[in-house]
């Protein structure tokens, strides 16, 4: 580090990291990401790796500012690869840089945090979500950037609305970023508007654990690590909402595009032949949700996170979904191959 404050900062981000990492409603498996900036360096959370693991492993990756933002501002696609940019000598673990590493370096301020907000997610796929946002935030200093791939698309699509002031950014169809100078405000401005944004989830049934249970039999499918997954199916709204498409880039690349929901009389057998392969999870409208047995822990993060979404959303909005084009440049992103591999690994 460039110094013994810099150092101070870095531990204490550290410590909100991993406290952010533990709570599902800010983020999710290997979602989110968290930087420093200490001189000419931008100390940000290795892809594929968990916030919450923050303090039990070293996943903070440092990499050279200056030659990134030079790359985003030239539009050079060797911004989308921000692992080049990345400090190797003070990388002993060779990890890779977040894809996002392009969004921390725009901010100006010293730390920013990126989260996927279940309440900010909620709003960003409804289609009125600047005018809803506007009410909300009313009188701070934030942006709102239309859905871009994560990456140079995003960074680009970033540098297009940031303007002088602003500490914050609505993400479409993705997430909330705050920034301050230093992690103890990031964490009072995370506070402040997650707290502004917040509203209550409708109130589900519980599952039907004996009819999922009788459903599993020997088909290798098992039940959702968190029993809040099951609200995605359980509740009328949340189903429809589900069967819709994709809603933000994590489910994608850890469930698949969208969402596969049981038709009347289906069991898991019949949908797995409908699919012709078997679905990462499988809604069952008033039942709950079962997982396919080799399912990752991040895929069991993301059911959750879907049910904790759906459940906000308003139901009468309109919902944006990401089209195949945005789906399909998800599914076969080298950067996002990377993070899947690392997470089937246990990462």
């Amino acid at each position: 580090m460039a110094n013994y404050a810099d150092a101070q900062e870095l531990a204490a981000l550290r410590s909100l990291s991993a406290s952010i990492g533990r709570d599902p409603h800010l983020t999710q498996a290997a979602g989110g990401n968290t930087s420093l900036k200490a001189g000419d360096t931008l100390w940000i959370k290795a892809s594929g790796t968990w916030l919450k693991n923050a303090l039990a492993e070293d996943i903070m990756v440092p990499v050279a500012i200056a030659p990134l933002l030079r790359a985003v501002q030239q539009r050079d696609p060797a911004a989308d690869k921000p692992q080049g940019f990345a400090i190797e000598a003070l990388n002993t673990r060779r990890l890779r840089p977040s894809i996002e590493t392009t969004v921390h370096a725009l901010m100006p301020q010293r730390v920013v945090l990126h989260v996927h907000c279940v309440d900010t997610i909620s709003l960003a796929v409804q289609a009125d979500c600047e005018a809803q946002i506007a009410k909300r935030l009313d009188g701070l200093e934030w942006a709102y950037v239309p859905y871009r791939r994560p990456g140079l698309p995003l960074a680009q699509g970033i540098a297009e609305r940031l303007r002088p002031g602003v500490d914050m950014l609505i993400l479409a169809n993705h997430g909330l970023v705050v920034a301050a100078e230093t992690v103890a405000g990031a964490e009072a401005l995370l506070r402040r508007v997650t707290g502004l944004l917040a509203r209550p989830p409708r109130e589900v049934a519980e599952p039907n654990l004996a009819a999922l249970t009788a459903l599993i039999g020997r088909t290798g499918y098992r039940l959702p690590a968190d029993v809040e997954a099951h609200a995605a199916a359980i509740d009328q709204e949340s189903c429809r909402m589900a069967s819709g498409g994709s809603l933000y880039p994590d489910h994608v690349i850890f469930l698949g595009q969208g969402s596969v929901v049981a038709r009347p009389g289906e069991d898991v057998r019949r949908v797995t032949e409908r699919c012709d392969s078997a679905p990462v999870a499988i809604l069952f409208p008033g039942l709950g949700v079962l997982m396919r047995g080799d399912a990752s822990g991040g895929a069991d993060a993301m059911q959750r996170c879907l049910a904790d979404v759906t459940a906000r959303v308003d139901v009468a909005a309109k919902l944006n979904y990401l089209t195949a084009a945005e789906n399909d440049e998800l599914i076969n992103w080298d950067a996002e191959q990377y993070r899947q591999k690392l997470n089937a690994a246990g990462s």
